[in-house]
């Protein structure tokens, strides 16, 4: 249930695809753990990032139903530019194309199916922004992919989702007993060590890194 504050922050932005609003109520229905999905104000948020990096490749981990993927690409401006997004589970492959055609984005959204680990490497391509939106687990796997294997080239901005996990990382040692957040710790760790980066922390949701390499 929406606080009034977050309802007035809706109601103050740009209103939401139609498209979009349909794919939420329809994953709210059909979908195991639909809070997965990013809705109207990350997506919008995701959008504007795209809009303003001006990307031609971009690299999104984790489609789940193919929201973010969506907003990503309405945020594409040039004519070159191809959004690619990986999802482990074949089973939600259909139900998110069927939303990116219907979004008339089937051009622009490349969908592959697999372990994002064994997918990426060889697409053969180095990206402009990354969103981060999957295992949690293997989230430190993901950083050291992108800044280790070339896939990402300074000026690169790197999205990372869910960085603040409920806030289980301000919490003791029995809230960290579990591999998702212990990914999500050591990931943290890595970022805020790692001086090839610049980063910040935005409080969005569940916490948003954004990452821009230098």
């Amino acid at each position: 249930m929406a606080t009034d504050l977050e309802r007035y922050i809706l109601d103050h932005i740009s209103a939401e695809d139609p498209v979009l609003a349909e794919l939420d109520r329809q994953t709210h229905l059909r979908v195991i753990q639909p809070r997965m999905l990013s809705g109207h104000l990350q997506g919008r948020m995701l959008e504007m990032f795209t809009a303003m990096l001006r990307p031609k490749y971009v690299l999104e981990l984790g489609t789940f139903t193919g929201y973010s993927a969506i907003a990503m690409a309405r945020g594409l401006e040039r004519s070159d530019a191809v959004l690619h997004t990986v999802e482990v589970n074949d089973e939600l492959q259909d139900f998110a194309a069927k939303y990116i055609v219907k979004a008339g984005l089937r051009d622009r959204i490349v969908q592959h199916i697999g372990p994002a680990l064994e997918v990426v490497p060889g697409l053969g391509l180095v990206f402009d922004l990354v969103f981060i939106d999957a295992d949690k687990r293997e989230y430190p796997a993901y950083y050291r992919m992108l800044m280790d294997g070339g896939l990402v080239h300074p000026g690169s901005v790197i999205l990372a989702d869910n960085v603040l996990w409920s806030g289980k990382v301000a919490e003791g040692e029995a809230a960290r007993n579990d591999r998702q957040t212990q990914g999500v710790l050591a990931f943290n760790r890595m970022v805020r060590d790692d001086p090839r980066v610049e980063k910040v922390i935005v409080p969005l949701r569940d916490g948003l890194t954004v990452i821009r390499v230098k």
